[in-house]
């Protein structure tokens, strides 16, 4: 090499890469945000993704109040108080399924075999797009509380009693994830992942204390019904915005977030390290 072309090699070496000032690689912390703030950044680009948030859950609210509450409640104004926090709980849980469904795609157009070659911390690309979706989480959860106060729902507990309710539910919300995550790393399809995740949704909600009490269910099913996470997620959301949060119900809900983080993250990380 000639001492021209030796020098250019420097100069462009010390600018694409000065001695000095090597950028110090991101934190835990800084690559999840990253990653996040991508998840939102798609969102901005396709506005079409918050119909899921915004149409689903005021349809959602208005359908089941005016349409069963004569008759399992026997008005309308009654069966909003019970209604709107159980609703609030199934909007938001429904939701989480889109974080696999968006998942499954960006692994299907190789978008993470890149990520997964960048030096950053390896949980970062799942941790930051469960992060990204928080901000769908919150805007939901809005919309129903904002369209249940239109319909008449007051919650006893007032603004603390529905904040400490909208915080549990967004951590429960987030842990639940990691189930979607796990199914959009198994399946080749978003369709196969939807569908899955649909038949693991439905009875989950339905099979629960969101729109009815269980005592009016068959003995049989009662069992079932009490021990479903659901229900013990719209009781202590019920018992929050009552003003009368329980601080068992508080824990066991925390100790369902722990065991679906602590089951399936790590399970998530294995199929995502094998997948390519």
């Amino acid at each position: 090499m000639t001492t021209t072309a030796q020098d250019q090699s420097q100069k462009i070496r010390s600018v694409l890469v000065p001695a000095e000032e090597r950028p110090a690689p991101s934190g835990a912390v800084s690559a999840s945000l990253t990653y996040g703030w991508r998840a939102l950044l798609k969102i901005k680009h396709i506005p079409e993704q918050l119909f899921d948030v915004t149409v689903f859950p005021i349809m959602m609210t208005v359908m089941f109040t005016y349409i069963f509450g004569g008759a399992i409640a026997g008005s309308v104004d009654g069966y909003v108080q019970w209604l709107i926090p159980g609703i609030f709980v199934q909007t938001m849980i429904m939701i989480t399924m889109y974080t696999g469904i968006t998942l499954n795609r960006d692994i299907s157009k190789g978008v993470f075999d890149r990520f997964r070659s960048l030096p950053t911390w390896r949980p970062a690309q799942l941790v930051g797009a469960l992060l990204g979706d928080q901000v769908r989480y919150i805007l939901a959860g809005t919309i129903i509380l904002l369209v249940g106060f239109v319909m008449g729902f007051r919650p006893e507990g007032g603004l603390t009693g529905v904040l400490m309710a909208f915080v549990l539910l967004l951590l429960f919300s987030f842990s639940l994830s990691w189930i979607w995550t796990v199914i959009s790393l198994l399946v080749r399809t978003e369709q196969a992942a939807m569908g899955i995740s649909m038949f693991i949704m439905m009875p989950l909600t339905f099979a629960s204390n969101i729109f009815v009490d269980p005592e009016t269910m068959p003995s049989w099913l009662q069992g079932a019904v009490e021990v479903n996470p659901v229900s013990v997620v719209v009781t202590a959301i019920r018992e929050l915005m009552a003003g009368m949060g329980d601080f068992g119900s508080v824990t066991l809900v925390l100790i369902y977030c722990a065991v679906l983080v602590g089951v399936f993250g790590p399970v998530s990380m294995y199929f995502y390290n094998r997948k390519s």
